[in-house]
């Protein structure tokens, strides 16, 4: 039979020097001896060479001790309507309705009930200090911190941000195991990861995948640029460290998407990045400052871009400025894109809220904008993260049928501008034709066209009229403000 040779290029295998025991503090990384990839002849129905393939077991070996297990007991107040004299009934148990509706029934008074939950963490500092995620330890009475030589702790909470999912815990101890912290911007898509946790309640378990996003946004997470990886992750793995072949943290294990409950090939970790600056508050003022500009902001796609004269669909678009607020200072407007912040590029609206948040308030930011078609350039004292308040005014009540877009409108009475928080704006009352086409409903209000806002129906009119194929309509729908590309009839 004739070889074939095979060449295997970018995969090399990693070799970590040294177990560390407590050797290293935050941000200290030991480089790895990486074997060069080099062509491997295998001959025809032989198994891949096992140099070809990453060396996660070095990694496990060297920087393992340093990941913990986290277990948190609580109290709940419930009202009892009996006790269960077989103990706390477990929700698989197929018993456990039985006991719920045939239990002795008590007198429904208030009682506390003890709770029991399990995560990860990691020893980030050879004196005691752990990362995790807040919801591991949160509205926790006692926290054990549990190393892989058996070794138990009793853990203080040093401080927690919810908003990032971040906690911070001491641990009375010297000496400890550390991993060292890497930086999630060297990660490319594809790249090798790996997770260490507790996932189900089994210690020290070791996982792998591959990065498969960055600067993911999900919902109500708006500080966080999540890192997507495929790395097998359940209940229980929740605030573990994410590495790189290097042995890096560089992110904590946080969230899943998943119908049932486990894993389903989408992970989510938080940016070691975002993790450490919120550590170091924590840590040295026991709270967390953001930065704050003061605006809504939303993603462009290509009828947007169309609509501003942009070519590419890239950066932030605001649909709104506070009023006082640190953007309205600068003279920000609704209608501004956002296309680089301190010279950054920013390639979506996911990207500017962390960016921002990190910046200590009081502090001047550039903003490069693109306004009218024109890119522009303003300067911005962040302020301190508060939340975000708007105006009204008044106008009487006149219907139209809408013209060019296919909606029927009115003005806001001023209860429905007090009602809504808006200033001015036509309540659509009927959608038809390109609005409809649009998503634009029965209830939306409409701000502003291409920038210019609207407070009459006559307003509108020569808006459009003024318009040429495409328009971008800022509406309003319910609290949230976003801008809708439309194609004119």
């Amino acid at each position: 039979m004739t070889s074939q040779t095979l060449k295997f290029a970018g995969v090399a295998a990693a070799t970590i020097a040294a177990t560390i025991w407590g050797g290293y503090e935050i941000g200290h990384s030991v480089a790895p001896a990486a074997t060069a990839a080099t062509p491997v002849a295998i001959r025809s129905g032989q198994p891949l060479a096992a140099a070809a393939l990453p060396d996660f077991g070095s990694i496990v070996e060297s920087y393992g001790p340093a990941v913990v297990n986290i277990s948190v007991e609580g109290t709940v107040k419930t009202t009892a309507r009996g006790r269960n004299p077989f103990g706390q009934l477990d929700p698989d148990d197929p018993f456990s309705e039985f006991f719920r509706r045939f239990a002795p029934r008590g007198k429904g008074k208030p009682s506390e009930q003890i709770t029991h939950g399990q995560g990860s963490g990691f020893i980030v500092s050879a004196d005691g200090i752990v990362l995790t995620n807040a919801h591991v330890v949160a509205d926790a009475n006692n926290v054990t911190v549990k190393l892989t030589d058996k070794r138990e702790f009793t853990a203080k909470v040093v401080g927690i941000d919810k908003q990032t999912d971040i906690a911070v815990l001491r641990i009375d101890a010297q000496g400890l195991p550390t991993v060292p912290l890497g930086d999630p911007a060297d990660l490319r898509v594809g790249d090798w990861v790996l997770a260490i946790g507790s996932p189900f309640g089994f210690e020290n378990s070791v996982t792998a995948g591959i990065v498969s996003a960055k600067s993911r946004s999900l919902p109500d997470e708006g500080y966080v640029p999540f890192l997507q990886t495929d790395v097998a992750i359940n209940p229980g793995n929740s605030g573990g460290p994410l590495l790189n072949l290097k042995g890096e943290v560089v992110g904590i294990n946080s969230q899943i998407y998943s119908q049932s409950g486990g894993y389903q090939g989408l992970s989510f970790a938080i940016p070691i990045n975002v993790a450490a600056h919120v550590k170091d508050q924590l840590l040295a003022q026991g709270k967390v400052t953001r930065g704050r500009l003061g605006i809504a902001i939303q993603d462009l796609n290509q009828g947007l871009a169309d609509s501003f004269g942009l070519s590419v669909a890239r950066g932030a678009l605001v649909s709104h400025v506070e009023a006082g607020s640190p953007a309205a200072a600068a003279g920000l407007e609704a209608g501004d894109v956002v296309l680089k912040f301190n010279g950054e590029p920013i390639a979506s609206s996911a990207e500017l809220p962390p960016r921002v948040a990190v910046v200590t308030p009081g502090k001047p930011v550039k903003l490069e904008i693109w306004r009218k078609g024109k890119a522009l350039e303003i300067t911005v004292t962040v302020g301190e993260q508060q939340p975000d308040k708007v105006a009204a005014a008044d106008e009487a009540p006149q219907p139209d049928d809408g013209g060019r877009l296919g909606v029927s409108v009115r003005p806001l009475t001023n209860d429905e501008q007090k009602a809504t928080d808006t200033r001015g704006g036509l309540l659509v009352l009927d959608s038809s034709g390109p609005a409809s086409r649009a998503g634009i409903e029965e209830g939306d209000v409409i701000l502003a066209v291409n920038g210019k806002q609207v407070h009459r129906v006559d307003e509108l009119r020569k808006q459009l009229a003024d318009a040429g194929k495409h328009v971008a309509l800022l509406i309003q729908r319910g609290d949230a403000r976003i801008f809708v590309p439309i194609e004119l009839g």
